[in-house]
């Protein structure tokens, strides 16, 4: 089995994270997948950052849900990591899977749902990749139990994935009792018992955030089936040793 590499926010440590400069070099990067986040405007256009406030990642302040599409796309979301990427806007959804769809990527993406609970979030991001004919290759990952059990009542044919940071009692029959097929993990709850209940129960297993080569050749040894990396680049480089 060879462990995906999927570049998180797109080519993130070196263009703007979640903008189009970054997933357009994470694909010249010959990443494999492509992970975002997706948040709400405040007429219900799906949107790629990973904050809910605007403030880190655009010269603008507030709340995403406050925003309009066509107020959001007033602000700068480039010049804050570079001046090279002066101009670069906030994608939509539909921005994202027009230029992904005749490309041989797989997508991840993250419902930013757990702080603010977004009102038909799943319904609506479902039915742009029913209209992009993405739901082969997509899955949908959320730290929202809730939102995991949501989108299954939408669609049980789409891949799912239970995020988690924490070191919990019981995570994989939890992670199976909302129904996800996935589960995704912070790096430092990774250990060869993991991988090994994750596959015994079906469950495929990623890893983030990757980006240091020994942490990347140890997801490779223990047979990770993805790992989320700044740095696909260098992942694929170590993975190709």
């Amino acid at each position: 089995m060879t462990t995906k590499i999927f570049a998180h926010r797109g080519a993130s440590k070196v263009a703007p994270e979640n903008t189009m400069a970054a997933f357009k070099l994470a694909y010249d990067m010959h990443a494999e997948g492509i992970e975002t986040d997706v948040q709400l405007t405040k007429d219900n256009i799906p949107v790629l950052i990973h904050d809910e406030n605007v403030r880190r990642t655009t010269n603008g302040t507030g709340f995403v849900q406050d925003y309009t599409l066509e107020e959001l796309k007033q602000l700068d979301a480039g010049s804050w990591f570079s001046e090279k990427y002066e101009g670069e806007t906030i994608p939509t959804l539909d921005e994202f899977l027009t230029w992904i769809q005749d490309k041989p990527l797989r997508l991840n993406l993250e419902l930013k749902n757990n702080v603010i609970d977004y009102k038909d979030l799943e319904k609506i991001v479902y039915d742009r990749l029913v209209a992009f004919d993405l739901i082969p290759r997509t899955v949908i990952s959320s730290f929202s139990s809730e939102s995991i059990k949501r989108f299954k009542e939408i669609s049980s044919d789409l891949a799912t994935a239970w995020l988690t940071s924490n070191k919990i009692r019981f995570l994989i029959p939890f992670t199976k009792s909302l129904g996800a097929n996935r589960l995704h993990a912070k790096y430092t709850l990774l250990n060869k018992r993991l991988v090994k209940k994750c596959h015994q129960n079906d469950l495929e297993l990623a890893i983030y955030t990757v980006n240091r080569p020994n942490q990347m050749n140890r997801c490779f040894q223990l047979g990770c089936d993805t790992i989320f990396t700044d740095v696909p680049d260098i992942a694929l480089l170590e993975r190709n040793k």
